[in-house]
């Protein structure tokens, strides 16, 4: 199974980027997925997660309003639209697959640099 995330960055406040985790080796439609951030000296914390139909998501208090998660799985992919960011954004974010009762996945990690 891998998990692999793409489009992190250096962008100023205010920015958008977008974020994309492509899943392999698993049955993608069966996954609930997440991402999560972790910012230095911090624990790492859940900010957006969607259902395995797409049909339910859930976001951190802190990124309501400015990003939203997404996924197709007829493209294995789930991905975090993050506008209007900011400073406190900055952390490496990570894509998480978990199925019922199943084992859980994590990707490797992009870096997300909100800095003017």
């Amino acid at each position: 199974v891998q998990l692999v995330e793409s489009g992190g960055g250096l962008v100023q406040p205010g920015g958008s980027l977008r974020l994309s985790c492509a899943a392999s080796g698993l049955t993608f439609r069966r996954y609930d997925m997440s991402w999560y951030r972790q910012a230095p000296g911090l624990e790492r914390e859940l900010v957006a997660g969607i259902s395995n139909s797409g049909g339910s998501t859930n976001y951190a208090d802190s990124v309501k309003g400015r990003f939203t998660v997404s996924r197709d799985n007829a493209k294995n992919t789930v991905t975090l639209q993050m506008n209007s960011l900011k400073p406190e954004d900055t952390a490496v974010y990570y894509c998480y697959a978990r199925s019922a009762g199943g084992p859980i996945y994590w990707g490797q990690g992009t870096q997300v640099t909100v800095s003017s």
